[in-house]
């Protein structure tokens, strides 16, 4: 609401932005020739992406399971039997429902209050409702004091405030005087620094956030998790999401580091689906050193499983061959066993 008040009609691109943009909408024309020309690849694509996107989404705000569990919750082999599963169940359902039917979900308050009681249908908590105490962001520092980092909006100005904000949202979009690669990542701040909801709140965003993106046609989030592009990039994500709410409630704020972050973000995601799009249909690149640039890359023990969720274009069978090469050459080594078995880098 506060970043839609006159603001945006006043806000002056940056030229970093601007390129950004660019860049993005020639990614967007080239998404229709990845579908005709590589949809197996896309399929695959797209079934690691809900996997990344979950588990990003939900480790960002502490909500974690073991390799095991995680996988079965996803594939809905079993039930959630504590909080933590139930969370990961909820967003699962919720995220697969906007990848099939995203142009069909009209963007309206009652829509955002379904999302939020959906994500939480399997925890036992009623959701859907608005906030009836009022919240606020906090963070707890290495030695345990904790700080508030932003006031939000209080419980009983809530409804208008997101009435408001849909409001001139939609009217914007309608508009159509400014670019929705502004306007999105606008809504994102102002729900953010609302927080309408006492549990939740950040990964409904990110849901909304690609939403709103597919219905603009900005796919990339279907084949590429832009949640692990976040989670990789957190104290970035939290840093610009500090700053850009500073002033907020006096509609003083500087939003232009949010909506840069926002747009880094979007292209990393293009970038990355072009990389891994482009080894198949223009038969560019290598699996091998796909794989091996991905090992170089990671940070501490990783599994076959981190190497798969990397590589999705890659079986299997050769991320084992590879790993056999790569431990001969002693250049990694295995610290455990078994199915789950977790391998480091040799320094």
């Amino acid at each position: 609401m506060k970043s839609f008040n006159n603001f945006l009609k006043k806000l002056t691109l940056t030229n970093e932005m601007i390129l950004m943009i660019r860049k993005i909408g020639e990614c967007k024309g080239k998404q229709d020739l990845y579908k005709k020309q590589a949809p197996d690849v896309l399929e695959n694509l797209r079934h690691f992406a809900i996997i990344q996107s979950t588990e990003s989404s939900n480790r960002l705000e502490h909500i974690t399971l073991d390799e095991k569990r995680f996988n079965e919750i996803m594939k809905n082999k079993s039930q959630p039997q504590n909080r933590n599963e139930a969370k990961i169940a909820g967003y699962r359902d919720v995220l697969s429902l906007i990848h099939s039917s995203a142009k069909d979900i009209p963007f309206t308050v009652t829509v955002v209050q379904q999302l939020h009681r959906d994500i939480l249908k399997y925890t036992g908590i009623p959701g859907g409702k608005w906030k009836v105490t009022d919240n606020e962001i906090s963070e707890i520092l290495p030695d345990g004091k904790k700080i508030i980092r932003f006031k939000t909006v209080k419980t009983h100005l809530v409804s208008n405030f997101m009435t408001n904000l849909h409001e001139r949202f939609n009217q914007e979009l309608q508009d159509n005087k400014i670019e929705p690669l502004i306007l999105i990542p606008s809504y994102i701040l102002d729900f953010l620094c609302v927080h309408p909801f006492l549990d939740g709140n950040g990964r409904i965003s990110r849901l909304i956030s690609l939403l709103l993106l597919y219905q603009q046609g900005y796919e990339v989030g279907r084949y590429i998790s832009l949640e692990r592009i976040i989670e990789n990039t957190r104290e970035s994500y939290y840093d610009t999401l500090k700053t850009s709410s500073q002033n907020w409630h006096e509609g003083n704020h500087n939003i232009i580091p949010w909506i840069t972050y926002f747009l880094s973000t979007m292209l990393a995601a293009y970038d990355e689906f072009e990389r891994r799009a482009n080894v198949v249909v223009s038969g560019r690149g290598s699996k091998t050193e796909m794989i091996v640039k991905t090992i170089e890359n990671f940070i501490g023990n990783f599994t076959i499983g981190d190497i798969e969720k990397a590589c999705p274009l890659v079986s299997r069978d050769m991320i084992r061959h590879i790993l056999k090469q790569l431990h001969a050459k002693n250049k990694i080594e295995a610290i455990s066993k078994g199915r789950y078995a977790k391998w480091r880098k040799i320094q």
